[in-house]
């Protein structure tokens, strides 16, 4: 197959050097893709958000199966065009994608159908939003409706922190459109995993499960990110926590959506709480995320495009994914500033010592080629990954091989996997 792969951060970069991998594979086209990228496909200097120039351009090439990375072409309506060309794209249609473009779709839709998510109010008025946080009392969850790029999530522990954010969001000043409607939701006190199952639109294929690491710094303090690092499996998961996961959110979700007229089709990314061993749904992503996708790459055994072009043809009943029983890790290098203002256009060195590191794998995300070096372009901009017979081999060998970058204008967690490792 001509397959196009559609972004440029690590998790395209992950699932690029899984493609290749692959036999069902002939040609591998990334869009617009990055200096690591290159290396598995040709990378096409067109923009995510450009709908019409993709949809061209797969059509032009005689492209069978088209995969959206991040989440914005899905919620601007790429699967829908692709359909009407006739083309295969794995990923949900515009409607369906409302799971992730909208929270407060995915809230209420959790609301008609039974699925234990946390209490939560919608507002767009100012003045009600305010004063539902000064009753509520803190801490208190705050999150814009729209797609933030992993960031439009404020846990306040004040209730004039909550307030200020609300305030913010609602006047435009955060997340622009994204933050004209926000879900205020209470704060549950808990442990986060995020879990992976693909749906043909009826069918569920359950995948495996992953713990990301949201906060900046060290010791989970600083703002919220699209992630800084993440390990699977998750140390909390077990067979009946699964089962309870399968049951009473994401086989729900599925027949939930088939019941709205808006089937899903595509991989559920259910973030998820688990308090008192009880898990309740934070939000729906509708892509495999970032940095858990190259945690999950490292450990799939199965032919990925396979699985991808059976799910995105309607049927994932006689797939079984192998995943290997040893655990990965990643650690997200970031430049100084992010999630904020952060630095550009840094030179990074010493990559090839990370890369040729004994059992490291190195992703690229914010990066670009700039009179033949890697230079910085982006908030966060390398993944180095390992797998290990344990978690704490995994991150022995990520580590080591962070520690061989030479990029002083960067910045990583130290304690990635802590959970999994304390005691």
């Amino acid at each position: 197959m001509n397959i196009l792969l559609i972004g440029s951060g690590g998790r395209e970069h992950a699932l690029a050097w899984k493609i290749a991998q692959s036999p069902l594979c002939s040609k591998l086209f990334c869009t617009p893709g990055n200096p690591g990228m290159a290396e598995h496909g040709t990378c096409v200097p067109i923009p995510v958000t450009d709908i019409d120039a993709l949809v061209t351009f797969a059509q032009n090439n005689a492209i069978d199966l088209v995969i959206p990375g991040p989440e914005t072409p899905l919620v601007l309506g790429l699967k829908n065009r692709l359909d009407e060309v006739g083309i295969v794209c794995f990923g949900p249609s515009q409607a369906a994608a409302q799971l992730e473009g909208s929270k407060g779709f995915m809230k209420d839709l959790c609301k008609k159908y039974n699925i234990p998510t946390a209490a939560y109010e919608r507002f767009t008025d100012t003045d009600k939003a305010l004063a539902y946080i000064e009753k509520q009392g803190a801490p208190i969850v705050i999150k814009a409706d729209g797609l933030a790029a992993g960031k439009g999530v404020i846990v306040a522990q004040t209730v004039k922190e909550a307030q200020d954010a609300a305030r913010d969001m609602l006047a435009g000043n955060s997340f622009g459109s994204s933050g004209s409607s926000v879900v205020i939701e209470e704060f549950l006190d808990g442990e986060e995993i995020s879990y992976f199952a693909l749906c043909d639109g009826e069918n569920i294929l359950p995948l495996t499960s992953a713990q990301d690491h949201k906060r900046a710094f060290d010791g989970d303090q600083g703002p919220n990110t699209g992630g800084m690092g993440a390990y699977s499996p998750a140390h909390l998961i077990t067979s009946a926590l699964e089962k309870t996961i399968l049951d009473t959110i994401i086989k729900p979700t599925a027949t939930a959506m088939k019941a709205e007229d808006t089937p899903f089709t595509g991989i559920f990314f259910a973030g998820l709480m688990v308090v008192d061993g009880i898990p309740k749904l934070l939000e729906y992503n509708v892509r495999f995320g970032d940095p858990e996708c190259q945690t999950l790459m490292l450990r799939l055994e199965s032919d990925l495009v396979e699985m991808l072009y059976a799910c995105a043809k309607g049927d994932v009943t006689h797939i079984t994914p192998r995943w290997s029983d040893d655990p990965s890790l990643c650690i997200v290098m970031a430049a100084k500033g992010y999630p904020g203002e952060y630095v550009k256009d840094t030179i990074i060195r010493n990559l090839d010592e990370a890369v040729d590191f004994p059992g490291a794998q190195v992703f690229h995300a914010g990066t670009i080629l700039k009179n033949k070096l890697i230079v910085a372009n982006g908030g966060r901009v390398l993944s180095i990954c390992a797998k290990g017979k344990t978690v704490s081999e995994a991150r022995t060998t990520a580590y080591a091989a962070t520690a061989k970058i030479d990029w002083p204008e960067s910045f990583y967690r130290h304690d990635i996997a802590w959970r999994a490792l304390k005691g």
